[in-house]
């Protein structure tokens, strides 16, 4: 039997980078969007913080549903 091809290491700090990367996504993202409406520096930066808590909320929630359904390691 073939073993697995990559080390648990690998495979969180992997999963590390994604879920750093999907917060980071959603927090500029918020950023962005906030810029359609001619906003002021604290503006954006106040839209960004609470896009990046929201991204952190939202990759808790993700994760923590997609662990019911991933085989056990």
């Amino acid at each position: 039997m073939v073993g697995p091809s990559i080390t648990k290491e690998k495979r969180d700090a992997t999963n590390r980078r994604l879920k750093v990367g999907l917060v980071l996504l959603i927090g500029v993202s918020g950023g962005l969007v906030s810029l359609q409406a001619d906003p002021t520096p604290e503006q954006i930066a106040a839209a960004v913080a609470v896009s990046l808590v929201i991204g952190a909320a939202l990759t808790w929630f993700v994760v923590r549903t997609l662990e019911e359904f991933s085989p056990k390691r």
